[in-house]
């Protein structure tokens, strides 16, 4: 008899049926506008290490984010590894909750500067000035014709999709980040040049992979302590005359109560249309013209059954 119990395998299952230890970073892109934007991260792994004509890093993230619509129109990106610290992980975790850049850039905790890798280019994002060390990169759109795919559909993208490089499913995106420059504080530089000893670790936080709806858990490495928890805020709630606004666009058929729309005041807006169009197609397949309340309830019943048969 196995010491093992099976688990089902969900979507986003290295957070829903995993512990799995993995980087938090925060990427900095550059805006429409030449403003900063920057997005928390943990799917960023080494990619190209030998080999090759140069190293590259993998990054997985949707292909509606603030960072993915900038990768796909500059190419370039800063990866930052912020210290272990209770307040960059909370700044972090505040960064890391999907919406616009406009809300969540002008409270920024961050100190940032220019990097070292064209300086000068205006799509050269800025760095964080607290960051242990930070990776600059360059992506190449070559690989798979990755640059086919371009910036602006937020709704999520039409097949077909690439493989590894550029648009991966309707709501996914890989990068293939082409390693520009290597910054690193200089404390740690003459570790790594003058030989590491055991006190010149960095202190790296961890998170866990496993999240729920409330916290993300995140250690200290490489001294093992036991995790924090770091609460996710609230979503701000979306006030009915926006939610009506979108609903109302969705179809020229399908229409929603008001009551049926107060159930979606905390999706977060990057998914609202998404969700709203799910509830339209639904609304097709069963002959209903008006949305309301319970039919909400049996749409959701509906997902839920769904899931749990995965």
């Amino acid at each position: 008899m196995s010491s093992f119990k099976d688990l089902r395998v969900v979507d986003n299952f290295y957070q829903t049926s995993l512990f799995y230890p993995m980087p938090t970073v925060c990427i900095s892109t550059v805006n429409p506008d030449g403003s900063m934007n920057i997005g928390a991260y943990s799917l960023v792994f080494p990619y190209y290490i030998a080999g090759k004509d140069y190293y590259a890093m993998i990054l997985e993230c949707r292909n509606n984010s603030n960072t993915c619509q900038n990768i796909l129109r500059t190419g370039k990106c800063a990866l930052n590894f912020i210290p272990d610290d209770k307040a960059s992980f909370k700044e972090a975790v505040r960064l890391g909750f999907p919406g616009p850049s406009e809300d969540k850039m002008p409270n920024l905790k961050f100190k940032l500067e220019k990097g070292l890798a064209d300086p000068d280019d205006e799509n050269r994002p800025l760095v964080i000035k607290s960051s242990f060390q930070v990776i600059e990169c360059t992506w190449d759109s070559s690989l798979e014709d990755g640059g086919k795919y371009k910036a602006g559909e937020m709704d999520g993208y039409e097949p077909p999709y690439n493989d590894f490089n550029g648009i991966t499913s309707k709501f996914g995106a890989h990068f293939i980040l082409k390693i520009d420059k290597i910054l690193m504080k200089e404390k740690y530089y003459n570790a790594i040049v003058n030989g590491v000893k055991a006190g010149d670790f960095p202190p790296v936080p961890v998170d866990y992979g496993y999240r729920d709806s409330t916290n993300f858990w995140y250690t200290p490495f490489p001294r093992f302590k036991k995790p924090h928890a770091e609460p996710i805020a609230a979503p701000k709630e979306i006030d009915i005359s926006s939610l009506r606004y979108a609903a109302d666009r969705c179809d020229d058929t399908i229409k929603f109560t008001d009551e049926a729309l107060k159930n979606f005041v905390k999706v977060p807006r990057p998914f609202l249309k998404t969700v709203l169009m799910g509830c339209v197609d639904w609304a097709k397949e069963n002959g209903v013209e008006v949305i309301d309340d319970e039919h909400v309830k049996i749409i959701n019943d509906k997902r839920n059954a769904e899931k749990n048969k995965k």
